[in-house]
Order: structure tokens, then sequence, then C-alpha cells
């Protein structure tokens, strides 16, 4: 988990504040960010000013936008991964396999961020963008990460993040949540019964490299259609690509 930084420079900070209330409310008029942060009118503006100088804000009318620099800098990152590169080709092979939404996940800071995501003919859409965080403990992809970290590290991410209930299935106590990656653990796969989101389940697998999980792989599904067949056979398909990526970053 990331520790406090020693010298932390405020402005910063409140540059990075204003970024976030930018992304979260899909634009915003400095009246807007001054009701939501901590600081003068002003103050703000300066710091749009700034951003904007530099190509990160755009300006249409009142409103402040991100702008499409920070797609460059989350394309390098992405593309220098090696989970991302080695794994890309077998999500799109799973999707064409099961007819599923393949994605893949790592973990970074105790959330979750989704690498990519690909679609077969039966695929929904996944409420999950390319690139955003989420909880680990209320998706499969996240629950088959957090059965491969050390209970110490569960418990930070615990106390970070907490258990936030996203629906009537979501696990929401540190005690059902060892239960669970137990369960995962000893299965090699997870399964996630509409825990994020009513009407999807997924069946995940994390993918490991030398007894380190580095992430996962799943198949996503409308409510409903995974039964016991299916499911062995999807668990299947699940598991072999998620060795295969395993295998591809080992190797690459």
């Amino acid at each position: 988990m990331p520790k406090e930084a020693n010298y932390p420079i405020r402005s910063v900070e409140n540059s990075l504040d204003i970024i976030q209330v930018l992304q979260e409310s899909n634009g915003a008029r400095i009246r807007d960010l001054e009701r939501e942060l901590d600081m003068s009118k002003s103050a703000i503006h300066n710091h749009l000013s700034t951003l904007r100088a530099n190509e990160y804000v755009n300006k249409e009318g009142e409103t402040y936008r991100l702008g499409l620099k920070f797609l460059d800098h989350g394309g390098y990152v992405r593309d220098n991964l090696k989970l991302y590169t080695a794994g890309k080709s077998e999500v799109d092979r799973l999707a064409e396999e099961t007819g599923a939404s393949a994605s893949l996940l790592t973990e970074e800071y105790g959330k979750g961020v989704t690498l990519y995501n690909s679609s077969g003919e039966n695929a929904v859409n996944l409420p999950i963008r390319t690139g955003r965080r989420i909880h680990l403990h209320n998706i499969g992809l996240g629950k088959a990460v957090l059965a491969h970290l050390p209970e110490s590290r569960i418990w930070e991410i615990i106390e970070r993040h907490g258990l936030p209930k996203t629906t009537e299935n979501t696990i929401t106590t540190p005690e059902e949540l060892f239960e669970e990656v137990k369960r995962i653990r000893e299965q090699g796969y997870s399964l996630d019964i509409e825990e994020r989101e009513m009407g999807l389940q997924c069946i995940a697998a994390p993918i490991r490299q030398e007894e380190k999980v580095v992430g996962a792989i799943s198949a996503s599904f409308p409510a409903g259609k995974i039964d016991n067949g299916f499911n062995e056979e999807t668990k299947e398909a699940v598991q072999r690509a998620s060795n295969q990526v395993g295998l591809e970053i080992k190797y690459s």
C-alpha cells in the first residue's frame, strides 16, 4: 500500500483534486469546483489555466473537461505492462471461444484496474471501462486476485478501501471474504453471481508469475446463463486462458 508523502506539495495535490472532480463530474465549471473543493475561486482558476496551457484540460464555454493528453499517458503505461501485451490476444481468444465478454485486470494500490475488454458474439456491455479503478471484493476478477495475496495484504486493502455493498449479493464482512478467498484458492477460480452488478455474473481465474499473482482474466455473462454444465466448460476455458497468459509473461 502507498505511504504518505514525506513532504506533500499542496499545490500538486490541489491540481490532482481538480482533475479528479473533472473526471467524476464529466466536466465542471469553476463555481462547481468551488463547491466541491476547499479552494478559492482565484486559486481554482490559476490551476485550470496552468492545466489548460499544458493541454491537460479543455474549456467549452464555462465548462472545463479533461483533455486527450491523459489518454497518451494511459496508453503508454498500459502498452508497457507485460500483463497487457501478453494477455490481450488471449482475452480476445477467450471471448471468441465462450461468446462472452472477456476481461483482463491487475491490482494497484489495493484497487483493481481493467486493462482490456473483448466481446464475444453473446457478450453483454460491461459497466467497467478500461482503466477504471474498482473495488476487488465484489467482482470475480478482484476476488481471484485477493485469493492469492498474503492475508496481511488483504487486511490492508480492507482497512484502506472497506467492503462497500453494491448489490444484495455483495460480500461485506471480512469473515465472509476470507471464507470466499479460501474457497477460491482451493478450486482455482472465482465466481461473481451478481455481486457488483445485478444481471451480470462471471467466472475468473488468477494469472500468476513465479507464485505471485499479477492479475486475473474472466468471462462474463447475463445472469442465469451459467448452469452446471456450462459452468464447467467455461471454467476450463478461463483457467486455460489464465495459464497461457502466465506462460506468455514468463517467456516474453
